[in-house]
């Protein structure tokens, strides 16, 4: 499985995404992230699903940018590209991976903003090729392991916190994702990028570097459950009485 989420904010976009692969009993380190950088010019793109999927699709896309990539001035143009690369994947591999007992998902978030973009644009593509942009309704999106990072996302999220505060999230939906779940784990890759600055920052981190802000936050977590005004939950441990009625 994958831990991968974007989260778009009013001054840019930031990404996170795990490291690891499982094979069977397996298990092995890779990028699940893409990016490019030009003038005026710049996305990343990360997917979760079948490790030869991604490659393949990722591969002949990279030959499109080298030879397409000018044309494209909104990031909606380079997403279904993208989708249009994973298609042709789908028509090679599809019905072979299912023959072996593989389903073909490949899902991506991809982030940027390209010359044309009034604001940097966040999107997530499906399997099938189609696509739904991220807004500031709902500004995440996670794929993969979606479900232990939710919770933590849908209280403390909104679309007018900085970036800073949107990457310690991030990070927050990461931990309880990777303390939940065998198959995500250290190191993490992040991505940033600002509004109109057209250029993605990337960041590995190790876990030796962020075990201090997991302890952290446990402690924290802890202490606020003892400190809870939950008075009236303590009705539950006393004794009552109950009348029998006849009737």
């Amino acid at each position: 499985m994958t831990f991968c989420l974007g989260i778009k904010t009013k001054t840019g976009i930031v990404g996170l995404s795990d490291t690891r692969i499982t094979s069977g009993s397996e298990t092995t380190t890779s990028k699940k992230v893409f990016t490019v950088n030009k003038r005026k010019h710049s996305f990343f793109i990360m997917t979760s699903g079948l490790r030869s999927v991604r490659d393949k699709a990722i591969t002949y896309f990279s030959e499109v940018i080298d030879h397409q990539d000018d044309s494209f001035s909104k990031l909606y143009q380079a997403v279904n590209e993208f989708g249009n690369q994973v298609k042709i994947v789908a028509k090679e591999d599809k019905s072979y991976l299912e023959e072996a007992g593989f389903s073909f998902n490949l899902f991506s978030i991809i982030g940027g903003q390209l010359e044309d973009d009034s604001d940097p644009k966040l999107y997530l593509l499906y399997p099938q090729g189609n696509w739904i942009e991220i807004r500031k309704g709902t500004p995440f999106v996670i794929i993969g392991n979606t479900g232990f990072g939710n919770p933590i996302l849908r209280r403390s999220l909104y679309f007018e916190d900085s970036l800073d505060y949107a990457l310690k999230c991030a990070f927050l939906a990461f931990d309880a994702t990777r303390i939940s779940a065998n198959d995500v784990d250290f190191p993490i890759d992040t991505v940033v990028l600002k509004n109109d600055e057209y250029h993605i920052k990337e960041k590995r981190f190790e876990q030796k570097e962020l075990e201090h802000v997991s302890a952290f936050w446990n402690n924290r977590l802890k202490n606020a459950i003892a400190e809870l005004p939950s008075e009236v939950l303590s009705s539950a441990f006393e004794d009552f009485d109950f009348v029998s009625q006849e009737g």
